[in-house]
């Protein structure tokens, strides 16, 4: 089924879609030292690209879905793996290649996010790729377990319609570059709600000294959890006090949190793989503090890689360096502290979709009424530039 040009796909670059703010922009304060970008891409190498879809199918169902693609080593990232692990803190969702994670230490090629029924074109897409980039591997055969993730778009989006082909994974990944992030309702955070705000894509990240050298942590999630009541913001019960335009109605029974997260961590701190398996842990407490509780219906599953170590690929014997675990603590908190900023940032730079499938629809949040309740609860802090 072939979407309409005027709305088909759009790949999106800038800072953030639709020249969004950031939460920091609003006067919301954070713990830590974020990187020049506050962005994934502040981990020297990474580059984050996006295919965006948004408009109406020829049998006038909304559209509003993509891919994102986090290239861990930019475009050498097919040939070069990273130290990787990841972590299920409610395993209602999916996440391709995890037991071949588990099994070697390593993420190999990109991690793509997208909707819950386009995890398998976009695993297929991200082989064939691969496959066209040149001669096959030592085997004689290219071979691959691609990382895809994914949350559901289905409350706006056709998802039903399958309309991510392979043509906008490989747009994802071809468009990926360093530099700011756009984020919201950009890639496979199109369509994506967060406590029944709209949301989407969102990243920050942390600096820190560990032995006196520095150590960038970075995070980005696509989110698509929660609820309304739950919500808080740099420790403000905003969800209780922004009760207008939820998703559901007042007169409908309370909703399940059956929605999804997915959080990449990458740092260019020299980890092991069972240290990176502890920072993907410590994104559950970045959700945490923005009110989830991992409901029984909610896929939250986080992966975390280090981009310190290159591949052996001489049949030499291999060295890693590595910091001790005594030492590990302020990249703990870096990964929480970026966790929960890039979660906010998702927020604030969704905008309203209201055309979504059946007459669905989702606002975003409202900045004027989150910034005066940063006044009211003493957390505004004043944006750096502002008068």
């Amino acid at each position: 089924m072939r979407l309409k040009l005027s709305m088909a796909l759009a790949v999106l670059f800038g800072t953030a879609a639709h020249g969004a703010e950031r939460a920091r922009d609003l006067g919301i304060p954070f713990e830590g030292v974020p990187g020049a970008l506050n962005a994934i891409t502040d981990v020297k190498g990474v580059t984050v690209g996006h295919a965006t879809l948004h408009g109406k199918s020829e049998a006038g169902k909304a559209i509003h879905t993509g891919v994102t693609a986090i290239l861990p080593r930019g475009a050498a990232s097919g040939s070069t793996p990273v130290f990787g692990a990841w972590f299920a803190q409610n395993g209602n969702g999916e996440m391709t290649g995890t037991a071949w994670i588990d099994e070697s230490g390593y993420v190999e090629g990109p991690v793509m996010l997208t909707n819950t029924h386009s995890v398998g074109v976009v695993r297929d897409a991200v082989i064939a790729y691969r496959v066209g980039q040149g001669d096959a591997d030592a085997s004689g055969y290219w071979w691959s377990l691609p990382v895809v993730a994914e949350t559901w778009d289905g409350h706006l989006s056709d998802i039903n319609g399958f309309h991510v082909k392979p043509a906008h994974a490989i747009a994802a990944i071809e468009n990926a570059k360093g530099g700011a992030v756009p984020e919201g309702n950009v890639g496979g955070g199109s369509g994506m709600v967060c406590h029944e705000f709209k949301c989407g894509i969102g990243t920050a990240s942390r600096t820190v000294s560990v032995d006196k050298r520095a150590y960038t942590v970075g995070a980005l999630v696509q989110a698509n959890y929660g609820l309304r009541d739950s919500l808080r913001i740099a420790g403000v019960p905003v969800g209780q006090h922004l009760r207008n335009d939820r998703v559901y109605s007042e007169a409908m029974p309370k909703p399940a949190d059956t929605g999804s997260i997915i959080i990449v961590l990458a740092t260019d701190a020299p980890l092991l793989p069972h240290q990176l398996k502890r920072i993907a842990k410590r994104a559950t407490m970045g959700l945490a503090r923005m009110g989830s509780y991992a409901g029984n219906g909610s896929g939250d599953i986080f992966l975390a890689f280090s981009t310190a170590k290159p591949a052996d690929r001489d049949g030499a014997p291999s060295t890693a360096e590595f910091i001790g675990n005594e030492r590990i603590d302020p990249l703990f908190e870096a990964s929480v502290q970026a966790t929960e900023e890039a979660i906010v940032n998702a927020m604030v730079a969704a905008r309203d979709v209201l055309d979504g499938i059946d007459g669905n629809y989702a606002k975003a949040i409202d900045h004027r009424a989150l910034i005066d309740l940063m006044k009211h609860h003493q957390r505004y802090q004043k944006p750096t530039g502002t008068k």
